[in-house]
């Protein structure tokens, strides 16, 4: 399988069984003048399947994406192009979210890979039902940069209850935005860790433990 990063959560993967994009940017254009947000909108790429966490334009751009692909935004157990999805219901806050909204939590086998995606989230644990709900998994992408989603501390204590052989953290500060907290903190935390040369990698591949990406 390889992953493709395009900045903040948005990654194409792309296996033998199909490809799959996960919170596609979109249309960023509201958020300037309130914040640096220089990720360009995610256009020009294919997919059989899309799938949004959540409603926000630096997650739901699924008009850029080519190729009829279907697309998930819910919760619940969902045939797909690539087998079968759980979508777990989730909050982008610590507070039911009553502040920022709904957060879906997204798992998947691609080439025989366990895949999460948790999207923007923001709950200030991962609860023991999500874990379940989840499964095991090989492959997990956690946000890192605190703000409107979990921090080092969090992510962290996600990483070590879901116990997966590689973690890609997202959503952190990077050259492109300067509202969220960079990944140093995170890292900090893991002694595997590997510099990715660029914004792709191949999994299996690079030894288990923290994949870091070049952004984009």
């Amino acid at each position: 399988m390889r992953i493709r990063w395009f900045g903040q959560s948005a990654f194409l993967l792309a296996g033998s069984d199909g490809s799959v994009m996960l919170d596609p940017i979109g249309d960023t254009a509201a958020f300037r003048g309130r914040l640096r947000f220089d990720y360009p909108p995610v256009t020009g790429v294919a997919a059989d399947l899309v799938l949004v966490t959540h409603d926000h334009r630096d997650h739901n751009g699924v008009a850029g994406i080519e190729g009829d692909p279907a697309v998930i935004r819910v919760a619940g157990t969902h045939t797909s192009p690539v087998g079968d999805v759980v979508g777990v219901a989730g909050e982008h806050d610590d507070a039911a979210g009553t502040r920022r909204g709904p957060n879906t939590l997204f798992s998947f086998a691609l080439d025989g890979i366990r895949v999460a995606h948790l999207g923007d989230h923001g709950q200030s644990v991962l609860r023991p039902e999500q874990a379940v709900a989840l499964g095991p998994i090989d492959l997990l992408f956690v946000p890192v940069g605190g703000g409107p989603t979990v921090g080092a501390e969090g992510a962290a204590a996600i990483v070590e209850r879901l116990d997966p052989r590689w973690v890609v953290p997202m959503h952190y500060r990077t050259p492109a935005v300067d509202f969220l907290e960079p990944v140093e903190p995170f890292l900090e935390r893991f002694e595997a860790v590997t510099r990715c040369e660029g914004a792709e990698v191949e999994v299996p591949g690079p030894p288990n433990g923290v994949l870091v990406l070049t952004p984009p």
